[in-house]
């Protein structure tokens, strides 16, 4: 909760100035029913009317103030409420824009938007409540006992001994309910994640007819959410009615012991009202403090999970050798006994890989499923960090470039295809924010997709649906091309991205490429892509088992005999 504080001190003065008026509106309260008490022994009980009047103005002036001040608290309660609650989301969502893939691992996707979403809000309501509420209600309850001891101390302990009492319990309630709440919230992540996976995979879902699984598998989730919040509520629900039957004794105990103090004259009919009055005054503000013990442990429950994602330790940043002011001229790249596994893994993903690309040369990466071929492209612009050996980018060792600078100058286009809402334009123009039209359209030919957009309803300016639905594979494989070269980067990193597309068109891209004077480094399946390769790369269970030209690995290697064979028959290896 510390960290969360901290995000107070900037509104502080607005929080000081809603806690004073909230104050203010306290003992103008607090003073009601000692007025009223006024009103009827010395008014109504002595038939003087002018007493009634002068008490009675009195107490309607300090109703008005109660009434205006109250507005007042609440306006900047609620101004330091939601401007807390829009720093910590953008804190928050910056902490995650700064996330390495290591770091995304640790926190499932689902996890990150119910902090961002549910657990900010259930804070930002809970500094609203923090300054009109939360300690209102307690300064009620202390101030209430004390004005009752000094209208009449002997009946005003009967309300001040159930209080201790109550205040154990309500301390046991929110110590219990912090970690029933936690559970709650960890269980509707799980709810958001069905959500997310069934939303995402839509089509799959019905083209397999798979609705009644989901359904079931979502109820399941569904169910365990409400069986949870149910067993939090059970306890927490529990307290309110504890409240009101202690505190009914303690009125009734007031009643019953007023009555003979009345009969003995050792205490007036006003007093007893008054003394009453504190004690509904206290039920009320003990009724609100079980609402807030309820609140309070969900905002704890959320505050913890909010300090996990700002306290986690980035583990990829600048380091003090990096230099701001190197960049990438010509992309020159050199693997030297690379290793490399992902962290929290014990398996070796690559192994003493070694090979170097010139400058502007095509190297072409092959391999089977989980020979380690994405990892290897990953590596160079420090999506991840090597275990072992060194990869050097125009003879610098990218460990030792500003991490925005290294990337800035690299496209990288993933195996995982992902578009945004928006025109085709602001897609391309993702890559690179302030690229002018004709860099947008020239990116487009390169990547052979602006015959196709010009062939759209709206051109460059044809809304592209949620992830591309609107577009072919092949399609959306070549804006995304086009998004990385827009950028006229120095390297390029294509995970599988011509996979989609015909023989042709993929021709045509690789030999625009050609032109662009780029280090390009293409991984792939496809022998067609890898013929014209300035080198292939050829990758077996993390270890590299061969490397070189078309030419030299369809005589040397056996390997790449057999995909060949795979995807052109025995009569092409010969011809080969």
């Amino acid at each position: 909760m510390l960290t969360m504080f901290a995000f107070l001190k900037k509104y502080r003065f607005a929080a000081y100035v809603a806690l004073l008026l909230m104050l203010i509106e306290l003992m103008v309260e607090l003073l009601q029913p000692y007025i009223i008490s006024k009103i009827i022994d010395d008014g109504i009980g002595q038939d003087n009317l002018s007493v009634v009047l002068k008490w009675g103005g009195f107490l309607i002036g300090c109703s008005v103030i109660a009434f205006v001040v109250g507005i007042l608290s609440s306006f900047y309660a609620s101004h330091v409420s939601q401007s807390f609650g829009f720093d910590l989301r953008e804190r928050l969502y910056e902490k995650v824009q700064s996330f390495s893939f290591a770091n995304f691992n640790r926190f499932p996707e689902s996890s990150l938007i119910t902090r961002l979403t549910n657990d900010v809000t259930q804070l930002q309501n809970t500094v609203f409540m923090g300054l009109r509420i939360m300690l209102r209600a307690p300064l009620l309850v202390i101030g209430s006992i004390v004005m009752a001891f000094i209208v009449h101390p002997k009946l005003a302990i009967w309300v001040a001994v159930v209080i201790p009492f109550l205040a154990v319990f309500l301390l046991w309630v929110l110590k219990k309910g912090e970690s029933l709440f936690r559970s709650v919230q960890q269980q509707l992540d799980q709810v958001n994640s069905v959500m997310q996976q069934n939303l995402i995979g839509m089509r799959i879902v019905r083209v397999f007819v798979r609705m009644n699984h989901e359904s079931k598998r979502f109820a399941g989730a569904s169910g365990f959410l409400m069986d949870r919040t149910i067993s939090a509520l059970r306890l927490t629900e529990a307290t309110m009615p504890i409240i009101l039957l202690v505190m009914n004794a303690s009125v009734m105990a007031v009643l019953w012991f007023g009555r003979i103090e009345l009969d003995t004259n050792g205490a007036s009919v006003g007093e007893v009202v008054a003394i009453v009055n504190y004690a509904t005054r206290t039920t009320a503000a003990l009724s609100i403090m079980s609402w807030i013990v309820v609140n309070f442990s969900r905002a704890r429950a959320s505050a913890q999970r909010i300090e996990e994602v700002i306290l986690t330790d980035i583990d990829l940043t600048d380091t003090k050798e990096s230099d701001k002011a190197a960049r990438l001229k010509e992309g020159g790249v050199s693997f030297d006994k690379v290793s490399f596994q992902y962290p929290e893994s014990d398996r070796r993903i690559l192994h003493q890989i070694s090979f170097t690309a010139k400058p502007g040369e095509t190297i072409a990466i092959m391999g089977a499923t989980g020979s380690g071929k994405t990892s290897l492209i990953q590596l160079i612009p420090r999506l991840y960090d090597v275990q072992s050996g060194d990869i050097r980018v125009d003879g610098m060792d990218n460990r030792h470039l500003k991490l925005a600078q290294l990337r800035k100058q690299i496209g990288y286009v993933p195996q995982e295809i992902m578009l945004f809402t928006g025109t085709v334009q602001e897609n391309i123009r993702w890559g690179k924010e302030n690229a002018s039209f004709d860099e947008v359209v020239e990116a487009a030919k390169l990547a052979q997709i602006h015959d196709t957009i010009m062939k759209l309803p709206e051109q460059y300016d044809t809304i592209v649906g949620q992830k591309g639905v609107n577009l072919s594979g092949g399609q959306k494989q070549r804006l995304t091309i086009a998004r990385a070269l827009v950028r006229k980067p120095v390297i390029l990193l294509l995970d599988d991205s011509t996979s989609a597309l015909d023989v042709q068109t993929e021709a045509s891209l690789l030999q625009a490429l050609k032109q662009m004077n780029c280090t390009t480094f293409l991984v792939t399946q496809k022998i067609s892509s890898t013929i014209s390769a300035d080198s292939i790369l050829l990758l077996d269970e993390g270890e590299l088992l061969a490397q070189g030209t078309h030419e030299r690995l369809i005589r040397e290697s056996s390997l790449y005999q057999k995909i060949y064979e795979s995807q052109f028959g025995k009569e092409g290896v010969s011809r080969a």
